[in-house]
């Protein structure tokens, strides 16, 4: 398996969940209906600081030099982030990040190969999450903040590229391949399964309607 053929299969396997991740559902589900300019906000920061935390963890105790490098790299990413989603808040943002069950998730990998994997699957989640981020903004007629976020949407894409390039280096066979495949599926499956949970409190179905 190469790096495409790896994004084709997780992408093929997980359509019907990114396709949902991808609709206009997302940001009611994310701020429980609570479609604020501040609210979305502050869903992002939390997001972006619960980030940190994860590659924080992955950059100590990295194995693989390459790939230790990227994740301290990418730790330092999302700190800008993180600081540019805060300037856009009038008031701190919160403290306390946890992420939801994506975070949770990505900071149980332990393996080299699971760890991008789990990146690469992340990065699709917050590649259509920054999209309706995005979107919102523009029907805010707000282009200032609209920007920021196409901004953060092609850097948190460029993660995942170089995610997908690392694999090529550390799977030197199927079973490593198998494993960071699971790991993408797995992240991904569990912001699904939050995302619809959340719909499902509030009383919508999260299937799309045909």
């Amino acid at each position: 398996m190469n790096a495409d053929e790896f994004r084709d299969a997780v992408e093929e396997s997980m359509d019907s969940e990114l396709e949902r991740l991808g609709s206009s559902k997302l940001l009611v589900a994310l701020t429980d209906a609570d479609l604020t300019a501040e609210t979305v906000l502050r869903t992002v920061a939390d997001s972006e600081r619960a980030a940190i935390e994860t590659f924080e963890g992955w950059a100590d105790d990295e194995g693989h030099e390459g790939t230790r490098a990227a994740f301290a790299e990418f730790r330092e990413q999302e700190r800008e982030h993180y600081e540019r989603v805060a300037d856009l808040l009038e008031g701190e943002a919160d403290a306390d990040a946890t992420g939801g069950p994506m975070h949770e998730t990505l900071r149980s990998l332990e393996d080299t190969s699971s760890r991008l994997g789990g990146l690469v699957g992340r990065s699709m989640v917050g590649e259509r999450t920054h999209l309706q981020v995005v979107s919102f903004f523009v029907n805010e007629g707000d282009e200032r903040r609209a920007d920021q976020f196409r901004e953060l949407r092609s850097e948190t894409a460029a993660q995942g590229d170089r995610a997908l390039e690392l694999l090529e280096d550390v799977c030197d066979e199927d079973g490593d391949w198998d494993r960071a495949r699971d790991a993408a599926e797995e992240v991904i499956e569990a912001a699904y399964n939050a995302y619809a949970g959340s719909l499902d409190d509030l009383g919508i179905d999260p299937k799309p309607i045909c």
